[in-house]
């Protein structure tokens, strides 16, 4: 980690929901999911945010670092159409050790549609596949 990586960094991300991104979408071969209206799925809602605060730590992570998500606490308070834009701020908000915590806000043209928190842990990307790698599937 970088010197830099501070409470404080923030990022921002715009982005129009699709189609594909809708509920109907999340799992299809769900027919519960399948039968759920066309409105922008709760489980794309936290990658979307997950990106937004991987934005914010470009630059301030060493090279062979990674952050994975280890921990989301997100209202999903309003429906988001497809066409629609939403905006995602994020910011970091603390850093112990090599967990980190960001303070999250979206919202479309019409509502709040997210907020929370969300933490992140940065990782060693090789020895983390190495762990990976010795896991067993059986």
């Amino acid at each position: 980690m970088h010197p830099s990586l501070q409470p404080g960094l923030t990022a921002r991300l715009d982005y129009m929901v699709p189609a594909e991104r809708t509920v109907p979408h999340l799992l299809p071969e769900s027919g519960y999911f399948a039968a759920m209206p066309e409105v922008l799925a709760t489980g794309y809602l936290v990658g979307i945010v997950e990106w937004t605060c991987m934005r914010a730590l470009q630059g301030h992570l060493e090279d062979g670092e990674q952050t994975l998500g280890v921990h989301v606490d997100l209202s999903h308070e309003a429906p988001t159409p497809p066409g629609s834009t939403l905006t995602v701020q994020a910011e970091l908000v603390a850093v112990e050790g090599r967990q980190l915590t960001f303070t999250v806000h979206a919202h479309d043209e019409a509502a709040t549609v997210c907020r929370g928190t969300h933490r992140r842990a940065v990782i060693d990307t090789a020895r983390f596949q190495a762990r990976l790698n010795g896991r067993s599937s059986t």
